[in-house]
């Protein structure tokens, strides 16, 4: 991804501009010039420098990345949210952008972590239904993907692997959905399906605005329909039940986000995270110079 300075109109409109935090996505890390890193100078220069804090997991970069496959996502949740509340530039709250995982990630973080206040979430290929297919694996060699994939298919709710693979934490196997209830270690929690936590809902629902963006021709996050919190109805791995249809539309409380008209649906043509320069400049930038 490439970036150009700001307009003239960015910086005009951009007077009060929130603190904007980015979650990555497997395979990725804080601070890689050709992903997060080039995507937080995109955002400083088009909303006149506001202060961007890309997430770094552990004290260094290796450890950031094998926190995408190994570090649980209930561990990784409670260090950001004791590192956001140590940073006094987030006090006033902050807009932020998960990618991938990091969509869910974020959400988990505003539903169990209030304070400092999220304002809007945009979620870019977040799986909030979670997945039942991994297809592929960026930055994984084939067979090492291949070996992650029979994981997941084969032994995703066992206590060991919930534990050391982040994937199984959010793999949801329509077929046995007693099974994913009650074995799921972050995923059944956050989506209030194994019990209700009304906190969930209500911490939700304080965002302004949850912005859920699907990649049309995704490759990688099976069924791409996660990604607008869809998912296979249950028994079955074929028909997509509706969001208003299922369960945790009302009990995380969507019902009153979408009647509030706090959600907001974005498509983009392209594979998993393809997304260009102007598409991310014409769609989300506004989001982020919204006054708050």
């Amino acid at each position: 991804m490439t970036f150009g300075q700001a307009s003239q109109d960015d910086i005009e409109s951009s007077g009060n501009v929130l603190p904007v935090v980015l979650w990555h996505g497997m395979g990725d890390t804080c601070c890689f010039p050709f992903s997060l890193g080039s995507i937080k100078k995109l955002i400083e220069a088009h909303t006149n420098g506001t202060y961007v804090r890309s997430l770094e997991i552990g004290a260094n970069i290796v450890l950031d990345y094998e926190s995408g496959f190994f570090i649980h996502p209930n561990k990784q949740v409670d260090y950001v949210c004791k590192q956001l509340a140590q940073d006094e530039k987030l006090t006033d709250g902050y807009n932020a952008i998960g990618f991938s995982q990091g969509g869910q990630f974020l959400r988990a973080l505003a539903q169990r972590c209030p304070m400092p206040p999220m304002r809007t979430l945009i979620s870019l290929g977040g799986q909030h239904q979670g997945i039942f297919g991994l297809p592929k694996c960026p930055t994984l060699k084939a067979k090492s993907c291949e070996y992650l994939s029979e994981l997941l298919n084969y032994a995703a709710y066992e206590d060991w692997v919930q534990e050391g693979l982040v994937q199984s934490t959010y793999w949801h196997d329509p077929l046995h959905e007693n099974t994913y209830r009650l074995k799921s270690s972050f995923l059944a929690d956050i989506n209030n399906e194994l019990y209700i936590n009304e906190r969930y809902a209500e911490n939700l629902n304080k965002l302004k605005k949850l912005v859920l963006v699907k990649f049309l021709n995704d490759t990688i996050v099976q069924p791409k329909e996660s990604q607008w919190f869809e998912f296979y109805e249950p028994g079955q791995d074929q028909h997509i039940l509706p969001l208003n249809q299922s369960k945790v539309y009302k009990n995380l409380g969507l019902d009153l986000m979408n009647e509030r008209k706090k959600l907001q649906f974005l498509s983009v043509e392209g594979d998993h995270l393809a997304i260009s320069t102007s598409w991310f400049l014409k769609h989300l930038v506004p989001l982020l110079l919204e006054a708050h």
